[in-house]
């Protein structure tokens, strides 16, 4: 036996050992473009300036409501081929999911729609906040964040967060091109980020930015009132950039 023999067998130093993949590319995301996009709380601010934003960028959207006659209204006020059903039918026909409703609600809403949600890519935005006479604060609870209940009650869902920090003023104004802000995307499964991060993508100015697993939730959640804080302050709607990325 040779000693190039020798070297091949326990597996050291041969040229005929397979070369490493090439790392991917974090910006290298999903085609998103033919994807429906339902927004569960898409008759309220943030909610349906999501879905107005998405839907101006081209997104087939959806936007839900436990009444679908408000959601039949929004759509209408929205335009860009916004549809409005009920919660229910919103989860079933969309590929991606955005729950955008308030947090006293969040739990009941999630139970009610975890059959309809099975299977689905969902995007938890909401903020815990508590308001008292010294501004807003974040609320913990047992299972850590808004995004980790939603996956504790959606078991077959495959749930990510992102979209905390947006202004529901800026979304919303027609006459504003672009929103000037990163968004920061939460989830274990790095496809489900990839696709989250593209949507985000699609809107003008916008750019989506992983920013670690779903149990890390809790601190984007609780920014908002740092954020909130801000806006008084300086009159703003303050949003996000992180550098060097």
């Amino acid at each position: 036996m040779t000693s190039s023999d020798s070297a091949q067998q326990s597996g050291t130093g041969s040229a005929k050992d397979p070369a490493k993949a090439p790392a991917k590319d974090p910006w290298d995301l999903p085609d998103v473009s033919g994807l429906t996009v339902g927004v569960i709380g898409g008759t309220g601010p943030q909610g349906k300036g999501l879905a107005y934003r998405l839907a101006r960028a081209g997104q087939k959207v959806i936007v839900g409501s436990r009444s679908a006659d408000r959601a039949h209204a929004a759509a209408e006020e929205l335009g860009h081929g916004v549809e409005g059903a009920g919660n229910a039918e919103t989860a079933r026909r969309s590929d991606v999911v955005i729950v955008a409703v308030p947090w006293d609600g969040h739990a009941d809403t999630l139970k009610s729609l975890r059959e309809d949600l099975a299977g689905k890519l969902v995007v938890d935005c909401v903020n815990p906040l508590g308001f008292d006479k010294q501004g807003a604060y974040a609320l913990t609870m047992e299972e850590g964040s808004a995004a980790q209940q939603a996956q504790a009650l959606l078991p077959d869902s495959r749930v990510t967060a992102a979209f905390h920090h947006l202004s529901a003023v800026l979304l919303e104004d027609p006459e504003i091109d672009e929103i000037d802000t990163d968004v920061m995307v939460l989830g274990d499964k790095r496809a489900d980020t990839d696709i989250v991060q593209a949507l985000a993508g699609r809107i003008p100015g916008m750019r989506g930015v992983f920013a670690g697993r779903l149990r890390n939730a809790h601190q984007v959640e609780g920014l908002v009132a740092n954020l909130i804080s801000t806006n008084r302050r300086y009159k703003a709607h303050a949003g996000l950039r992180v550098t060097d990325v």
